[in-house]
């Protein structure tokens, strides 16, 4: 009778110790999925915020964690103010261009023949005045149209009336600064024109002091628009 009974105690006690077992492994597993949870529940907010909420208030404002967890994702924040801020990364790059054949061979060779003594980012110039006179109603429509357009006769750039465009050498340098250009980087400032002060005779210089804005000088050009 005796062992019968220590037998029973000893089943029961293994029932209850598995119990508990199964009963705490349960809460551990709900308290690990609490995080993602969370986490899930502020990317519907975030979603449903930048659908169209113009007024956050700071009653419904994300808690810390899950916001941290939406920022590590590279995800759009929400602004207390309710406005969307987009990640750095996110931002699109610039556009670049696409000439053909013709036109890349014709910028190549007047930055070598403007700017050939200039540092890259001289010749970087050259190419932005050249492709910001292709975007402007003001000027033709192509980079061949533009070098090689003239006003009352006159070349617009000396290179091509002196002869200097058809004989210079393309140098790597010129070829990397084109091909920046070309890729979206401007840092012209909206320039149009540029002249070499100490080449230029004063009657041109004089129109460019008296006709255009003056925006900064790199190396041996000042440049104007």
């Amino acid at each position: 009778m005796y062992k019968k009974s220590a037998g029973l105690l000893v089943l029961g006690n293994l029932v209850f110790m598995l119990g508990f077992l199964c009963f705490k492994g349960a809460a551990e597993l709900q308290l690990s999925a609490a995080p993602a949870k969370r986490l899930e529940l502020g990317l519907e907010e975030i979603e449903k915020r930048a659908a169209g909420m113009s007024r956050v208030t700071g009653a419904s404002t994300m808690s810390g964690d899950v916001l941290s967890a939406a920022r590590g994702l590279g995800m759009v924040e929400i602004a207390v103010s309710g406005q969307r801020v987009v990640d750095y990364e996110m931002m699109e790059e610039p556009e670049g261009y696409d000439l053909s054949a013709e036109d890349r061979e014709a910028l190549l060779r007047i930055v070598e023949a403007e700017a050939g003594s200039e540092d890259e980012d001289g010749r970087l110039l050259v190419a932005n005045v050249v492709l910001n006179r292709v975007n402007s109603e003001a000027f033709p429509s192509t980079v061949k149209d533009v070098v090689f357009q003239k006003s009352k006769g006159v070349a617009q750039f000396s290179p091509v009336s002196s002869g200097r465009y058809y004989k210079v050498k393309i140098s790597e340098k010129t070829e990397a600064a084109v091909e920046r250009a070309l890729a979206g980087e401007d840092i012209s400032e909206g320039a149009l024109y540029f002249a070499s002060r100490k080449r230029a005779d004063s009657g041109k210089m004089r129109w460019f002091d008296t006709k255009l804005t003056f925006l900064f000088e790199h190396g041996g050009h000042e440049f104007f628009k």
